[in-house]
C-alpha cells in the first residue's frame, strides 16, 4: 500500500493503461487526480477529473499542484501507416507534454515521477535490453520512438541536476479493454479483433511467423506500481519476455469467437521484422511478472469491445484531426 493517502496525478488516466492504474491506486486508498482530454465518462468516478490539454505548461502546473507523485502515461499511439503519414502530428505534442509535465511537476515540488516510455526507443533487434539505447538509439525515421527517447533523456537530466526521483518504464505491445479500435489508427491487437468480428474471410499480411511481445494493460498497470515503489535509477522493460507469433495471435483471437472467420495469409505482403521481444530480467529482479495469459487477455478484450463498441469514440484520437 505504498500510495495509501498519497495525492497522485495520473496524466492519461482515461486511457488503455490509465484506467486500470487509476483503479489500482484507488484500491490502495490513494487520492487520485486524472488529467486527460478524453470524455469524462472514461474517468473513474472516485477520481478528481480535469479535462485539460497538457501541451500547455500552465495546465500542467495547475494539475501538478499539491501532488505527491505523478504518473505520465501520455502517449500517441497509431497504426504503422498513421505513424508514417503523420510524424509531425504525433511528435510535436509528445515533446511538449513530456517536457512541460516534467518542468511543472518539479516546480510544484512533486516528490516522485514515473515516465512511460516505449518499445519504440529501441533500434530493431531480436531481444531488447535496457542498455541497448546507450549504443543504438531508435532510427532517425522512427519519430515516435525518438520523441519517447528524448523524454527519457530529459528525465535523466532532471534526475542528475535536481536529484529527483524519476522512474522510467518501457512497455511492450500493450493491449486490453479501452484500446483504440479505429480501423485507420489501431495497433495490431485491436485492429485484428475488429477485423475478425467484421470480415469473413479475414486476410492477414505475411505468413504469421513474426514474433512480438504482447502484454495486457492490467499487467502493465500493476508493473508500474511495483517499479514506482522500488524507484530504480535505470529504465525497466515491462513485457511478457516470451513472445507470440502473429499466427498464434490471430488464431487465438479467432478461437474465442462464436463465429469464426476463415483466415487467409497474404504471403505476397511483407512480414516485418522477424522477432522483437523485451528482455525482462530487470523487472523480474524488482518483483514484477505478468499474470494474464494471451488467451485470457484476448477473451477479456473481445468481451469488452463487444459491449462497448458505441463508446470507443469517447477517447481522443489525434489522427482523426490529421485526416481532415
Amino acid at each position: 500500500m505504498f500510495f495509501k493517502n498519497k495525492s497522485v496525478l495520473v496524466a492519461g488516466g482515461t486511457g488503455l493503461v490509465g484506467i486500470p492504474l487509476v483503479r489500482l491506486l484507488i484500491e490502495q486508498e490513494a487520492n487520485v487526480r486524472i488529467a486527460s482530454i478524453d470524455d469524462k465518462s472514461r474517468a473513474h468516478p472516485r477520481a478528481d477529473f480535469h479535462k485539460v490539454d497538457l501541451t500547455d505548461y500552465d495546465n500542467c502546473l495547475k494539475v501538478c499542484q499539491d501532488m505527491d507523485y505523478v504518473f505520465n502515461l501520455l502517449c500517441i499511439k497509431g497504426s504503422p501507416d498513421a505513424v508514417k503519414k503523420y510524424p509531425a502530428t504525433m511528435m510535436r505534442p509528445m515533446i511538449l507534454f513530456n517536457t512541460h509535465l516534467f518542468d511543472a511537476a518539479r516546480q510544484a515540488k512533486v516528490r516522485g515521477f514515473l515516465y512511460t516510455s516505449s518499445v519504440g526507443v529501441y533500434y530493431p533487434a531480436s531481444i531488447y535490453h535496457e542498455d541497448d539505447t546507450d549504443r543504438t538509439p531508435a532510427p532517425p525515421a522512427d519519430f515516435a520512438g525518438r520523441a519517447k527517447l528524448f523524454g527519457e533523456w530529459y528525465a535523466t537530466a532532471q534526475r542528475v541536476e535536481h536529484n529527483w526521483n524519476i522512474t522510467i518504464v518501457r512497455p511492450a505491445n500493450v493491449y486490453g479493454p479501452y484500446d483504440n479500435f479505429d480501423s485507420l489508427n489501431a495497433t495490431a491487437v485491436p485492429s485484428l479483433i475488429k477485423r475478425a468480428l467484421t470480415e469473413n474471410p479475414m486476410t492477414v499480411w505475411g505468413d504469421g511467423s513474426p514474433i512480438r511481445d504482447f502484454i495486457h494493460a492490467e499487467d502493465i498497470a500493476m508493473g508500474m506500481l511495483i517499479i514506482a515503489e522500488k524507484n530504480p535509477n535505470q529504465p525497466v522493460n515491462l513485457g511478457s519476455g516470451a513472445g507470440v507469433t502473429i499466427r498464434e495471435l490471430v488464431e487465438t483471437i479467432v478461437s474465442v469467437l462464436n463465429t469464426k472467420p476463415e483466415i487467409i495469409w497474404d504471403k505476397s505482403k511483407p512480414n516485418g521484422d522477424a522477432k522483437r521481444i523485451l528482455n525482462t530480467s530487470r523487472a523480474k529482479e524488482l518483483g514484477f511478472e505478468p499474470k494474464i495469459g494471451l488467451r485470457q487477455g484476448i477473451k477479456d478484450t473481445i468481451e469488452w469491445y463487444g459491449s462497448h463498441m458505441n463508446e470507443t469514440g469517447k477517447r481522443y484520437d489525434i489522427f482523426n484531426n490529421a485526416h481532415n
